[in-house]
């Protein structure tokens, strides 16, 4: 594993691309800076997928200030249906990725839900 952000990456392979040859037109700056932004914008790949109602759960929970530690016993004793998949350790981390990413795919759909940002 690199020390390398996918940003730095990104840099680096619009760096190669012009040095490679390819024509340099005026306008490379704002364009290189757009995609920078937009690449700096743009969701993780390896969104984490969880059940939809484990989403629901974070999504109240955030709403309501509460903590990741609310999120877990909610799911095991609100919603019986999750409780063995939040418990196997690794969906643990998986909830918990979603709790601090704020944005996650449901399992089954696909679907990505984002949490609103505060204001």
């Amino acid at each position: 594993m690199s020390n390398e952000t996918k940003r730095d990456v990104l840099k680096r392979a619009l760096n190669f691309f012009v040095a490679a040859g390819l024509v340099r037109n005026i306008n490379y700056g704002l364009e290189r800076h757009q995609y920078i932004s937009e690449y700096d914008a743009a969701l993780p790949d390896d969104l984490p997928v969880i059940p939809e109602a484990v989403g629901d759960t974070i999504i109240k929970a955030k709403a309501n200030g509460m903590t990741i530690s609310d999120v877990f016993w909610r799911c095991v004793f609100d919603h019986g249906e999750v409780e063995n998949w939040v418990n196997v350790n690794e969906h643990a981390e998986i909830v918990a990725r979603a709790w601090l990413l704020g944005v996650w795919r449901v399992e089954g759909t696909g679907e990505i839900v984002k949490l609103e940002e505060e204001k």
